[in-house]
């Protein structure tokens, strides 16, 4: 394993950290989240056009760049993270498109990877924020009714003359109140023949009733869903006539969408650690910074021994978790023939990652004095992106915990070497 970067990846690095200086500020950021979409369209754009960061992991067959590696996807999302960027990256290209590039059609691939690709289209993954965790398989598995329980709850799919209609509603969806495409999770066949299956819906499709929610980091917008008798598409495609239970092996039932789920929480995992890397690397350069400048009783708190071992201790966890997120970009890209032969690394890289951030804003915080408890400073903004993570896709410890079972560590008769 060669760990060094090469000159594409390190080119990715400094220009897109150039573009993001120029046009990411910390005031161009609370402009950003003050609007509808929770984001800057033209910084979107410019991500798209000038870097194609939107198909960093997408075939070159459909406009994207490659599709076999993470590597470059995480070297951005770091970037983004330590600018607290609020663009629909995330959402569209780490946990959408890969859905769409292994489940759909060639139809429904061919007339909308190309669209993510350039930044035209927008996705998001409708599956309420409180599960989102357990459905990406990062803090535990998924339930057989996790879209809903069947009889009320969630969204219900059912098929009336041959076509698909979705009825429920969705919180906590990330870029749910602006995304152009929705892939929604809803549950069909009824009590008896329950499954789970995704659906293209798009964001003006007819009855569906969309709202930004308050959250916490407002620099991760997220929305809430009402869907009222909402046309849909089955991704993957219908089923054969007169069938209404999907084919095993297309991609459309429960356990192989939970599959590819897994997949795509483990590169979501490892993509969020980077990004989470990122901004724990930026508060701690800005808490330095202030230590440096800062003087009491006549001279620079960085100079007092306390806090330069405080500071010291954050730099090493941060170091530790950005080759722990490094490594998991590297390793999500592995293939194999079944989930079972991957190595998951994605959660344990997003545990350590979260960690890092948490401690790394605390100080920053706290070793700001009085500046860094008040709204204006945007030390606050890098501790909600903290809280607001691990509300979303752990905590920590049950990343880890879940980690530890998948890889059988406390099974009865097996050895941890």
């Amino acid at each position: 394993m060669d760990a060094r970067f090469t000159p594409e990846q390190d080119h990715i690095r400094r220009t897109l950290r150039e573009l993001l200086r120029k046009r990411c500020s910390p005031g161009d950021v609370r402009a950003a989240v003050g609007t509808p979409a929770g984001h800057d369209p033209a910084l979107w754009g410019a991500l798209a056009r000038d870097l194609g960061l939107p198909g960093l992991a997408l075939p070159e067959a459909h406009g994207g760049v490659d599709g076999s590696t993470n590597t470059e996807l995480a070297l951005a999302a770091e970037e983004l993270g330590r600018a607290l960027a609020p663009t629909p990256l995330l959402a569209t290209a780490v946990l959408a498109a890969p859905l769409i590039t292994a489940l759909g059609t060639d139809a429904q691939r061919a007339g909308l990877l190309p669209r993510i690709a350039s930044g035209a289209l927008t996705a998001a993954l409708a599956v309420s924020g409180t599960a989102l965790a357990t459905v990406l398989s990062l803090t535990g598995e998924p339930r057989r009714d996790w879209a809903g329980g069947g009889r009320a709850g969630g969204v219900q799919a059912t098929r009336r003359a041959g076509d698909w209609r979705l009825y429920g509603q969705v919180g906590q969806v990330l870029d749910g109140h602006s995304a152009g495409l929705l892939l929604v999770a809803a549950h069909a066949g009824g009590y008896a023949r329950s499954r789970t299956l995704l659906f293209l819906v798009p964001g003006d499709a007819p009855g569906l009733a969309r709202t930004r929610q308050t959250s916490l980091d407002t620099t991760r917008p997220q929305g809430s869903l009402e869907l009222r008798d909402v046309p849909a598409e089955l991704l993957g495609g219908a089923p054969p006539e007169g069938r209404d239970q999907p084919s095993p092996g297309r991609g459309e039932g429960t356990a192989h969408l939970a599959e590819h789920l897994a997949r795509v929480g483990d590169t979501a995992a490892a993509v969020l650690a980077a990004e989470a890397v990122g901004a724990a690397g930026r508060i701690l350069e800005l808490t330095v910074e202030h230590a440096l400048t800062r003087e009491q009783f006549g001279r620079a708190i960085g100079s007092f021994q306390a806090v330069k071992h405080r500071l010291a201790d954050v730099y090493v966890q941060v170091q530790a978790a950005r080759s722990a997120a490094y490594y998991a970009a590297w390793a999500t890209a592995a293939t194999a023939a079944t989930a079972h032969e991957r190595e998951h690394v994605g959660g344990l890289a997003l545990a350590q990652a979260l960690d890092s951030l948490r401690t790394a804003a605390a100080e920053g915080i706290q070793l700001h004095g009085g500046i860094g408890f008040t709204w204006e400073h945007e030390a606050q903004l890098y501790f909600k992106r903290a809280a607001g993570d691990e509300l979303l896709f752990g905590p920590a410890h049950r990343l880890r915990a879940h980690a530890a079972e998948a890889a059988r560590l406390f099974d009865a008769g097996e050895v941890a070497v």
